[in-house]
């Protein structure tokens, strides 16, 4: 299976730069996965969609300002710092640029000094390991040094930070954002919830593994890094009982689609459990569970683009990304959405 295979023209005006001053008031664009049937709509018409008893399962990663920018203690030269993820109490996983300037030993001061970093390890790809040095608590010193890590193709600054943040985002961990979640407002959730629709929440830190590019031709030999997640038993109940029902189950995004993936690959079973997940999903893939996802438009050759082909298949996707550009969708991050369903 070739990268070619999952590329697709984009203009370049249609990536999204900013986010609409309502976040609900994107268009969505209805995909079934089934038929290949398109329907153009808005994002609070998914209220039309569902129905009583079915239920949404969202990613509450919240992403945590992890982009840093030092100065190598012995050199002053200028490094940035992405932050991916937490390893072991102070010590974290980190992208760095220029990467070849920071060897096992180095210190990065941030902040003057309030912050500071020692390279212990080096790794693949411009990853290194860091042992992070600072009195307090780190997430109110990344609030204060660091920016949230807005993808390349954004060139806009921008302004409200939360607005790359769910509404519902509760446990700190993401380098970047589950997009697809950035679409809800508290309103538009209430009003599915006294519509009878349940809300349920899994746990996925979105890092490297998400949306580092692929850089080989033969699609199976990407490696794709791990990342952490958890599962409620509360979650699990919920999702059981939709399924037993026979009720349409709605992953919001493509994190919650490898979580509850990697859960059922693992057990055969949704159970509450956590863990680290390296799942990559491609075309071939058989689903264990997920039917119905909420979800943006994804980079060309991106494996997310890869994922939503193994749901729908590849050329359903293609002909509904080429018509979401002829309709001039708003693509990426802060871009509009597609919601796939199967009946």
């Amino acid at each position: 299976m070739n990268l070619e295979d999952f590329d697709y023209y984009l203009p370049e005006e249609l990536i999204a730069q900013t986010p609409l001053e309502n976040r609900s008031s994107s268009r969505m664009l209805v995909l079934n996965k089934n038929t290949g049937a398109i329907e153009h709509r808005h994002f609070t018409d998914i209220v039309e969609y569902l129905n009583p008893g079915d239920t949404l399962v969202l990613n509450d990663t919240k992403v945590i300002p992890a982009r840093l920018i030092g100065v190598k203690e012995d050199t002053g030269a200028v490094i940035e710092v992405l932050l991916l993820k937490n390893t072991n109490d102070n010590y974290w996983e980190a992208l760095t640029r220029p990467a070849k300037r920071v060897k096992v030993g180095t210190i990065i001061s941030f902040g003057d000094g309030l912050l500071k970093c020692r390279c212990t390890s080096e790794k693949e790809e411009g990853i290194r390991v860091f042992e992070l040095i600072y009195d307090g608590i780190l997430y109110e010193i990344l609030d204060k040094l660091g920016t949230m890590p807005l993808p390349p193709y954004i060139h806009e600054k921008l302004e409200d930070q939360s607005r790359y943040q769910t509404v519902y985002a509760k446990n700190l961990g993401s380098a970047a954002a589950p997009t697809a979640g950035l679409h809800f407002t508290e309103e538009l959730m209430n009003t599915l919830r006294e519509k009878g629709v349940n809300i349920c929440y899994v746990t996925l830190h979105v890092g490297l593994g998400t949306f580092r590019p692929v850089n080989v031709e033969n699609i199976l030999e990407h490696h794709m890094h791990s990342e952490y997640y958890e599962i409620s038993d509360e979650t699990c109940q919920i999702i059981n009982e939709t399924k037993k029902r026979g009720n349409r189950l709605v992953a919001v995004g493509t994190t919650t689609v490898r979580t509850l993936e990697t859960v059922m690959n693992r057990y055969g079973e949704l159970r509450a459990c956590y863990g680290n997940t390296d799942i990559f999903i491609y075309p071939g893939y058989e689903f264990k569970i997920v039917d119905n996802l909420i979800t943006n438009f994804h980079l060309p050759k991106s494996t997310l683009i890869m994922l939503i082909s193994a749901l729908v298949g590849r050329e359903k996707v293609l002909k509904a990304y080429e018509e979401a550009v002829s309709e001039k969708y708003r693509f990426f991050s802060f871009g509009d959405s597609m919601f796939i369903i199967d009946k």
